[in-house]
């Protein structure tokens, strides 16, 4: 489907006058297609199964320990206010029949990410994704993010950040990932 990028132009000179600012004014000149192309770029995973970065799988060792990627740097678009919501995955899995490579699995989560979403959801997607994809045995998203719709309005909580957590097979009982969380927490500093 893709974005209509005129079309979301046209909307934010739209936009601007309903905010009672004069869309012709010539330092407003270039906002409706930076704004249409900055949305653009939010929702550019829109159309994407992000389970095609997990097509190059190689045999998994056996008896496989957990894998983990923390400090991923995600940013989504909240599909309740239109505000970015920016901040880092840590992606786990134990393996099932195969692995990948590590880069896949930050694809997966910037993937998933790059429409307009909910961060519960979010970790939920990814989470699904890569149980599918790798047929792991147990699969662990953690997201710590900030939200710019609770820093920058409403209550303004400007050091505020959200941790959602999203597990599956193995890892879904808190004792078993409990080791992973930990990792995570020395990772994040």
């Amino acid at each position: 489907m893709g974005v209509d990028h005129d079309r979301a132009a046209a909307a934010v000179v739209e936009l601007l006058a309903a905010l009672g600012e004069d869309p012709s004014r010539p330092e407003l000149a270039q906002t409706p297609d930076l704004v249409a192309q900055s949305l653009g770029e939010f929702v550019e995973g829109l159309d994407v199964d992000a389970r095609t970065f997990l097509t190059a799988l190689e045999p998994a060792p056996t008896d496989a320990e957990p894998v983990l990627v923390t400090n991923i740097a995600v940013r989504s678009l909240c599909e309740h206010h239109l505000m970015p919501f920016i901040g880092k995955a840590h992606l786990a899995y134990v393996p099932g029949e195969f692995v990948t490579g590590l880069g896949n699995l930050t694809r997966v989560a910037q993937t998933v990410a790059a429409k307009l979403q909910i961060q519960e959801r979010l970790g939920e997607e990814v989470a699904q994704t890569l149980e599918d994809g790798l047929g792991a045995n147990g699969v662990l998203v953690v997201l710590d993010m900030a939200h710019n719709c609770v820093r920058a309005r409403g209550s303004q909580q400007t050091e505020s950040r959200t941790i959602t957590i999203a597990s599956r097979g193995s890892l879904a009982e808190p004792a078993a990932r409990a080791e992973l969380i930990a990792l995570i927490g020395d990772a994040r500093g």
